[in-house]
């Protein structure tokens, strides 16, 4: 069974969602007849490389949250992900930028046979050590902590070879229906917008096992998401 997973790396609902998924999977009879398939979504297409701000800033200025506001919502999914057992997870005092390199550093390391280990570092990095994704440098060091060849990760990176292969997987999430990530499709007949609760995630993979009716519609009510407008 394919289970295709469509995320941002800077998005909180999509480093929960994963760790969602990785439990409905652990649980999931067929568990090992399962491959999962990480695709890119971005975003801000049009963020500039390297440039960053705050998440605090960017959600007063984009969503016209108050400080307080602000705390609230990202403190509520800090919390949601302590309570699963994802701590550190730094959603407000952390940056945010353009994240097009990043993709494509995982997409480079999946060619390498390591692209679950780079999405899993990648997360860990931005969300538990709040360290920087966004420039060719900071990249490389990820990838030389994935023992990956540096030289060769910083050409993927800055020959930008693996940028229309990131384009192009943003365009199918939403010919797929996908308004913001994650989106997670089941053998293409299954869709799971949104972080689900595990225990939806793991009825949805166990229905996808028993039934090959073709559907990429819905099963469940949409989970929370991060969309280009801002996040639950």
């Amino acid at each position: 069974m394919r289970v295709e997973i469509w995320s941002d790396l800077i998005c909180p609902w999509c480093g929960l969602g994963q760790h969602r998924l990785n439990m409905a999977l652990e649980r999931f009879a067929h568990g090992d007849d399962v491959q999962v398939v990480h695709r890119s979504f971005l975003l801000d297409p049009r963020a500039p490389l390297g440039e960053t701000e705050s998440v605090r800033s960017m959600l007063q200025a984009k969503k016209g949250m108050s400080a307080a506001q602000v705390d609230a919502i990202t403190r509520h999914v800090e919390e949601l992900a302590r309570a699963e057992g994802l701590q550190p997870y730094i959603v407000g005092d952390n940056q945010v930028g353009g994240t097009s390199l990043a993709h494509e550093l995982a997409a480079w390391a999946t060619e390498q046979g390591q692209g679950g280990a780079a999405w899993a570092r990648l997360y860990r990095a931005y969300f538990g050590e709040a360290r920087s994704i966004f420039d060719v440098p900071a990249l490389v060091e990820l990838a030389e902590d994935l023992e990956l060849d540096p030289g060769a990760a910083r050409d993927a990176l800055t020959s930008r070879r693996y940028a229309d292969q990131v384009r192009a997987d943003h365009r199918e999430a939403v010919e797929l229906g996908a308004t913001g990530v994650p989106f997670i499709v089941v053998d293409r007949r299954y869709a799971i917008p949104g972080a689900q609760p595990t225990e939806a995630m793991l009825r949805t993979l166990e229905a996808a096992w028993r039934d090959r009716a073709p559907a990429t519609t819905p099963t469940a009510a949409e989970g929370a998401v991060c969309r280009p407008d801002g996040c639950d």
